[in-house]
């Protein structure tokens, strides 16, 4: 089967036409609004359940959470593990290519005259630093976000799955890790990058071999 990037566009439609309506709108805040004004906006709304959530939605972006997912899916499928695995490592390359190439301080660098004024979550470190642009944590959610809706059968299950990378990027500011236009560079990344990816990669005449469309459970029982 020939697989393209017209093709995975094509799978992944019910994730990406909500994307980029709201990238459109995330577009139009940043023109409406300064860097300033969106981050106390957001930094201003906070309650004590969202305390709590805040730094485990926030995970659902590390690696590891990506990595433990991948060997997990590897029980069922190696090329479905693959992609997703191979997704994350690639998104993460150009993004931190992008971070140590762009000078970008954190808000608790940007807003260190200002810190008696920031809500921060009790117990959850902010990084400081100068390597804010892009946010790493929401270019792996929107990246795992793509290929999961990709390789998953109810492609309906894209809208969840853009709902739950969107609240990864919101928690990274919540937390006050970055701002408002690095989760959105950060969103866009994982998306574009993983799409062109999975358009390379899955053509590969490798990756649709039987070895590769079976898991370890039936390599087990073979």
């Amino acid at each position: 089967m020939k697989i393209g990037v017209r093709e995975v566009l094509f799978r992944i439609q019910y994730f990406l036409i909500p994307y980029l309506v709201v990238l459109c709108g995330c577009f139009l805040i940043k023109l409406l609004y300064t860097r300033r004004e969106i981050y106390f906006a957001v930094n201003g709304v906070y309650n004590n359940i969202a305390d709590f959530l805040a730094p485990y939605i926030t995970d659902i972006g590390d690696g590891l959470t990506i990595i433990i997912l991948s060997a997990i899916i590897a029980f069922f499928n190696y090329r479905k593990a693959f992609l997703l695995t191979s997704g994350y490592l690639v998104t993460s390359i150009v993004a931190q290519a992008i971070k140590y190439s762009v000078y970008s301080p954190r808000p608790r660098v940007y807003f260190e005259q200002e810190l008696d004024k920031i809500h921060f979550v009790k117990d959850v470190y902010v990084v400081g630093g100068i390597q804010s642009f892009p946010s790493g944590h929401t270019v792996t959610a929107f990246s795992a976000a793509v290929v999961l809706t990709y390789v998953i059968k109810n492609k309906m299950w894209g809208v969840a799955l853009l709902i739950l990378a969107m609240l990864v990027g919101y928690s990274r500011m919540y937390l006050s890790q970055h701002f408002f236009e690095d989760v959105t560079a950060g969103s866009a990344i994982g998306v574009m990058v993983t799409v062109m990816w999975l358009g390379f990669i899955d053509s590969k005449q490798f990756l649709r071999s039987p070895r590769w469309n079976r898991g370890i459970l039936k390599t087990l029982k073979a």
